[in-house]
């Protein structure tokens, strides 16, 4: 499908979400896209055990999005051909007791990619520039000095931590991670659809959390410091891409696409050759072998 070019979802200057579709026009079958999406899965797949082997980088998948958008069901189809020990998915929630004792990033830090590998963070490091900003008083659980109540939190305190990303990213960039970062853009009322279904569907029940509609009524809030995150941490070597997401299938294939011609940038990433000595030797190799 030519038409998946990283470049046309890279986000690139200020963002304006509204002015971005949440469903791309072009019309594919679903067939079409389960087909499309399995051959790109075989090639990452593919890919991942060349990394391995190549032993110099690690690649760190970032998926933020609001409430059903789609993340937890991407990983299930877009990583299911991996290796299961070249990929780890992690979940990061609201942080623990031992997490708040650390600054926000330690944990981050412990999850990422060993070289070789992928690591996909289902909600990111931005869940504090996100979450945070839209609750501010969960800014006092860190327990941070000259920040005792909300009116602390300055508009400083909130471009100190964005350049702290920033900084977090350029570190991981400059010493093998390859960062790729991914909104998922689903409209409030596909949001509003996928709840109900949840609702009124047996089966998913047990998804709904009576959270969603809290976090619902703030959407205007998370629209605008989505906005504002990725524009001010969008660069080169850690780039957002802003995915349609009102279809799922397309927002699958559209997101492992992306990570392929990305990754097609490090050209590199090859297996490495065997030692001229042991490659002269492979026909004795053969001959202990065959006379056990």
């Amino acid at each position: 499908m030519k038409f998946i070019k990283p470049d046309d979802f890279r986000a690139v200057g200020p963002i304006d979400l509204a002015a971005i579709p949440t469903e791309l026009q072009y019309k594919i079958s679903d067939d079409e896209k389960e087909e499309k999406l399995n051959a790109v899965q075989a090639k990452l797949s593919a890919l991942q055990d060349v990394m391995y082997a190549h032993n110099r980088y690690g690649v760190l998948i970032c998926l933020q999005g609001m409430d059903t958008s789609g993340k937890d069901s991407l990983i299930r189809e877009v990583f299911k051909e991996f290796n299961p020990r070249g990929v780890v998915v992690h979940s990061f929630k609201t942080p623990n007791s031992t997490e708040l004792e650390h600054d926000y990033l330690w944990r981050h830090y412990l999850a990422l990619p060993e070289k070789g590998k992928f690591a996909v963070f289902n909600r990111t490091h931005y869940e504090n520039v996100l979450v945070t900003r839209v609750h501010p008083e969960y800014i006092l659980n860190e327990n941070l000095p000259g920040i005792n109540e909300v009116a602390d939190i300055t508009p400083e305190f909130w471009e100190n931590r964005m350049d702290q990303i920033k900084n977090f990213e350029n570190h991981l960039t400059q010493n093998g991670t390859i960062v790729l970062k991914f909104y998922f853009h689903m409209s409030k009322e596909e949001q509003r659809k996928r709840l109900l279904r949840r609702l009124e569907e047996e089966e998913h029940h047990w998804k709904f959390s009576a959270g969603d509609l809290k976090e619902r009524e703030c959407w205007d809030d998370y629209m605008h410091y989505y906005e504002e995150a990725i524009t001010k941490t969008a660069t080169e070597n850690a780039p957002w891409f802003i995915v349609p997401a009102d279809d799922k299938a397309m927002a699958r294939y559209i997101v492992a696409k992306i990570i392929w011609e990305e990754m097609q940038k490090y050209t590199d990433i090859k297996e490495p050759e065997l030692d001229e000595k042991v490659k002269a030797n492979f026909e004795a190799y053969k001959q202990m072998l065959q006379k056990e």
